[in-house]
């Protein structure tokens, strides 16, 4: 915990510093941690239940850990009407893991969003910074495979 408490000693003397403590504990572990989450609440002297109503307010804060590499699947209308529902449970299966969870190994994360702003090569998967159009379902295994 030496290192959440450097992190909190950071936002002493601010007076609602609960979003900067969560945003900096999320740089530092990927995700927060319901250990992490409970030691924040301790120390600010607030509920549990307050920090978890802020941390699932905001999309940005994630309560599961992330993968190594994060596949963020188009879900948006062109998208979806492209297929990219088709992409997902294909990735699902095989990674065995739902939306917002990550593999055991951490190598693997997969979340879903509305838009990447590339309607033009729908469906669209991206994983980290590496952006695929024009996705088939038959494709998943091969784009994965890069990322051995």
């Amino acid at each position: 915990m030496k290192e959440l408490d450097e992190i909190l000693k950071k936002y002493k003397d601010i007076k609602t510093p609960l979003i900067p403590i969560l945003e900096d504990v999320q740089d530092k572990y990927g995700y927060l941690s319901y250990d992490n989450l409970l030691y924040i609440s301790e120390h600010l002297k607030m509920s549990l239940e307050e920090v978890y109503s802020v941390v699932t307010f905001y999309k940005h804060f994630k309560l599961n850990a992330r993968g190594k590499y994060q596949i963020s699947l188009c879900l948006g209308t062109v998208c979806y009407v492209k297929g990219s529902k088709d992409l997902l449970d294909e990735l699902e299966s095989i990674l065995g893991i739902k939306t917002g969870e990550c593999t055991k190994d951490f190598k693997f994360s997969i979340d879903t969003t509305r838009c990447l702003g590339c309607c033009g090569m729908a469906p669209v998967i991206m994983i980290n910074d590496d952006v695929y159009g024009n996705v088939k379902r038959s494709e998943i295994k091969n784009i994965l495979s890069k990322y051995n």
